[in-house]
């Protein structure tokens, strides 16, 4: 970091051989901002862009993607040119080169920078994308991450009042975003300097919620605060939480885990809505840092209304926890398949098998896994606790059965303690 420099650097991306006039635009708007932020620009044009009237070389244009490396076919440009602008930007933070990034476009623009801003860049890094598309399903863009998005309202083709205001707004917001984000990093580097190590001095917690195990959570988080001084992230396990959680671990930004609830997993395995993805539970077992791990409501998958329910699980035992939200209990064949899932990705990924606990509440495993609630089947969940006790036998990894049920708040506090001693060892 250059304390020299007295503003942010914030990068300008975008297609100009086809957005130059609205570019341009907001480039000039951002050189009237005070002080004036450093702006750098990348080019990810398809085509060489025009250089007449409003020309592009007034722009100063500082990183740009070499023709002979864009294939001619639009959905192979949109992968190539992804794939280079991310090794671009990735390149300009590692150097601590910029401060925030910022870039307008229609489907294809906004595919291309949104790609180079979840793939180049960490959760807390300014970016903001003005698109045509962002009124519309924005998750393909988004994902698990923090880009703001901004809907342009009018099609980003030819600049008008409308388009003008727009793109002035979304300036201002992105130097006021680079120049918090910059002032960030001059504080922590003064930190440093003048001997106090960098560091936040907490420990960072995540920990993984659903509605059903919310007290149990309440509890855990409590207690993680008030004794240990942690710092608890809670993500809402509804497939966009937990890959944010295995985004933040493999970033650095959490320091241990209590991966309470794995009901994500339920829904990869049986097709449900809020799956997320087949890389879960992964992170943490790959970074090697503490967690305390369980199967928290892994007695349901998620439909949408009752009607998306897929025909194969029609006869099922069915709960409709809202109108927008269906819950389908499974059966003792899928929770063989959910446990494999768990016990594969901790036994093949730990590096450290001694930081992980496993702890499995055999008085249920919901908020309605409990005596007289819909879901209660000890049975089937005798199957998942065997099958993790089996699949993991010899792994190093402990496994530990507690009688009480996960909304416990006794439970809560001895999984809070569990996870402080881990920590404590290191």
């Amino acid at each position: 970091m250059n304390n020299k420099m007295q503003s942010p650097t914030i990068l300008l991306l975008g297609t100009f051989d086809t957005k130059t006039p609205e570019l341009t635009y907001t480039h000039q708007t951002l050189l009237t901002q005070t002080p004036q932020p450093n702006i750098l620009v990348l080019d990810v044009s398809h085509h060489p862009p025009p250089t007449t009237t409003t020309s592009v070389t007034d722009l100063n244009i500082t990183h740009t993607i070499p023709q002979k490396d864009l294939p001619g076919q639009r959905a192979e440009y949109i992968k190539a040119a992804s794939e280079h602008a991310t090794t671009i930007v990735a390149d300009l933070y590692k150097e601590n080169k910029i401060h925030g990034i910022i870039s307008i476009g229609g489907s294809c623009g906004t595919n291309i920078a949104t790609a180079a801003m979840r793939n180049a860049l960490p959760v807390g890094f300014p970016k903001l994308m003005v698109s045509t598309m962002a009124s519309g399903d924005v998750k393909p863009y988004v994902e698990e991450t923090d880009v703001t998005m901004m809907y342009s309202v009018v099609d980003i083709a030819g600049r008008n009042w409308i388009l003008e205001g727009i793109l002035r707004n979304a300036a201002c917001a992105i130097f006021g975003m680079a120049g918090g984000y910059y002032k960030s990093l001059l504080k922590s580097q003064s930190h440093r300097e003048g001997g106090n190590g960098g560091s936040r001095g907490k420990k960072r917690v995540g920990i993984t919620m659903f509605g059903v195990t919310t007290p149990g959570v309440d509890r855990i988080r409590a207690h993680l605060e008030d004794v240990y001084g942690f710092e608890v992230y809670v993500f809402h396990a509804t497939g966009a939480g937990g890959k944010a959680m295995e985004r933040l671990i493999r970033e650095g930004q959490l320091d241990a885990v209590v991966d309470l609830t794995t009901s994500e997993v339920v829904d990869e395995v049986m097709g449900g809505v809020l799956s997320a993805g087949p890389e879960r539970l992964v992170a943490a077992a790959r970074a090697g840092i503490p967690q305390v791990v369980s199967v928290g409501a892994c007695d349901m998958v998620n439909f949408g209304p009752r009607n998306t329910i897929p025909e194969r699980y029609e006869g099922r035992l069915i709960y409709e926890h809202n109108p927008t939200v269906t819950l389908v209990r499974p059966n003792a064949e899928e929770t063989v398949a959910v446990a494999k899932f768990i016990a594969e990705k901790l036994r093949s990924c730990a590096v450290k098998p001694e930081l992980i606990r496993l702890v499995l509440p055999t008085g249920g495993i919901s908020m309605i896994d409990t005596p007289g609630q819909p879901f209660y089947d000890p049975e089937v969940d005798e199957v998942l606790f065997l099958t993790l006790e089996k699949e993991l036998d010899g792994t190093g990894i402990s496994i530990l059965r507690d009688p009480r049920a996960i909304n416990d708040p006794e439970f809560a506090v001895s999984v809070a303690d569990m996870l402080g001693d881990l920590v404590k060892s290191l």
